[in-house]
């Protein structure tokens, strides 16, 4: 009978409100935990890429700076797809398909795009096959999922990476894996990971870091 199922305490109103409340200060002190570990991801350092590194996109090779197209951070998904595979990673897949319009990125000065080890012409395809609809490359020609030690001998890694773009020279700042993806569902959630943030006058970021208003 449905009385029976696991389910939460049954309790009045009045109680609900003070449990509510009591936990509204837990998610309120996770809040601003998260706000400080955001602070500290602006002020990691960066090392710069130094291997001329090229990619495979629709407009043909290209280097690594051209990767940016022109804006000062990259935010990359490494996605799990080898040559040796016959079709991409169907968590990956499903992730970039969950993820909402980040075109947003582009007001603040940042780019995302998806990059994989299988050739091209098999990421491409995979792409329009599946409904992926963000900008896709292959390092294949190189080794850069090798250096980003998102490649062995034994397969494919997953994560995120973020790189700044000081005129043609890239530096990389960040990178997640695994479960370190997880919270990554909104432009907010991927500009936390980048130098500059959200670029908005609530965070606590170095002195001469680019502030909008908040919600601006």
């Amino acid at each position: 009978m449905e009385e029976h199922i696991p389910h939460p305490p049954i309790v009045a109103r009045p109680e609900w409100e003070s449990a509510r409340a009591q936990l509204l200060l837990e998610e309120k002190s996770l809040t601003k935990m998260y706000d400080r570990v955001a602070a500290q991801r602006r002020r990691l350092p960066m090392v710069h890429m130094d291997k001329p590194y090229r990619f495979t996109g629709a407009e043909g090779d290209v280097s690594f700076a051209q990767l940016f197209a022109g804006k000062r951070q990259l935010i990359m998904y490494h996605f799990m797809y080898g040559p040796q595979n016959d079709v991409g990673c169907p968590v990956c897949t499903g992730f970039m398909l969950s993820l909402p319009d980040l075109a947003s990125l582009e007001k603040r000065d940042s780019r995302f795009v998806i990059v994989a080890r299988a050739p091209f012409e098999k990421l491409d395809a995979h792409r329009v096959q599946s409904g992926i609809r963000f900008p896709i490359y292959s390092s294949f020609q190189s080794d850069f999922n090798y250096d980003m030690k998102m490649s062995d001998p034994q397969g494919e890694g997953q994560g995120i990476s973020v790189f700044f773009r000081l005129g043609d020279s890239v530096y990389h700042t960040y990178t997640a894996l695994q479960r370190g993806v997880e919270g990554l569902n909104s432009a907010q959630s991927f500009l936390d990971r980048t130098p500059y943030g959200r670029q908005e006058d609530f965070e606590d970021s170095p002195p001469g870091w680019p502030q909008y208003p908040t919600y601006g």
